[in-house]
């Protein structure tokens, strides 16, 4: 396996203006990283998207970085006013730029799930036709680009191992998988190793990704922390600082035949170039990764 990030590491200083998307591959490739996943793309100063990205894929090039993957937002039950189809078909310029920046997959999000103001289905089966339909007409596309599609374990509606094993069995293509992220799980709950170990097999990219976790019972610990779907508080740590097995979750993708990329996904409140290194050095040895 490598070792990557993701740019939404970096998504704090780049939102305060101390730091480009380029300033992040630098940096990346500064700290000997192998690959850099990117998030959505927003060019500066209206320029063109594409142009942008193969600008971007020059500057990973030129400081030795693979582009892991490209990650987008997405709602199949409510973008694009409630159509999926024409949120399918938004997605189809996504593909284009993922193409462009030499990314071999793209992870889009299946849905944020039940409005309590609105209409839509209130359960994940009651979803799950519309969101397989909507997920494959994505990846058929994506194919003929050479682009693999995955959902990730995000969102919470579509956040548990078992609803994220449905839908890739509901969608049933050889290019649709996922992104395993192996902090996420604790979002609603579940377990990381036993998660991860239900997930791996169907692994087209994976996060490395940390949480502090607190008892719900206890008092609101403040400024930074989340909390999960059973009232349970989260916050983002550097990987190896947390509660999450990484060691563990790293064997358990390794034994299942995944051999690509884990991108750290920083999401603490330490300094981001920090956290990132700091991470990137505990999941070398935790994950035994050369």
């Amino acid at each position: 396996m490598k070792i990557g990030v993701s740019s939404y590491s970096f998504s704090r200083p780049m939102r305060a203006g101390t730091m480009t998307l380029r300033d992040a591959i630098a940096k990346a490739a500064e700290m000997k990283l192998d690959a850099i996943e990117l998030t959505t793309l927003a060019p500066p100063d209206g320029r063109d998207a594409a142009s942008f990205a193969q600008e971007m894929r020059a500057a990973c090039e030129r400081g030795g970085l693979a582009v892991a993957n490209y990650t987008v937002g997405a709602d199949f039950l409510h973008g694009s006013g409630g159509d999926w189809r024409a949120e399918a078909e938004r997605l189809k310029e996504d593909l284009r730029i993922a193409e462009a920046l030499g990314a071999p997959g793209m992870r889009h999000d299946a849905t944020r799930g039940f409005d309590p103001g609105g209409a839509g289905p209130r359960g994940f089966d009651d979803a799950l036709g519309v969101l397989a339909d909507a997920c494959r007409a994505v990846t058929e596309f994506a194919a003929d680009l050479g682009v693999r599609t995955m959902v990730e374990n995000h969102g919470f509606f579509c956040q548990d191992s078992d609803r994220v094993e449905k839908l890739v069995n509901a969608v049933n293509h050889p290019n649709f998988g996922v992104l395993v992220d192996i902090g996420n799980f604790l979002c609603v709950d579940e377990d990381p190793a036993r998660a991860v170990g239900r997930l791996a097999p169907y692994a087209f990219h994976a996060h490395a990704k940390d949480f502090h976790v607190k008892s719900g019972s206890g008092p609101d610990p403040g400024e930074g922390w989340f909390r999960s779907r059973a009232g349970n508080y989260l916050r983002g740590a550097i990987v190896g600082h947390g509660e999450v097995a990484v060691g563990q979750c790293v064997d358990l993708l390794r034994r299942a035949g995944y051999d690509g990329v884990l991108s750290i996904e920083f999401e603490g409140m330490e300094d981001p170039l920090e956290g990132v290194a700091i991470g990137a050095a505990n999941l070398r040895r935790y994950g035994g990764i050369e």
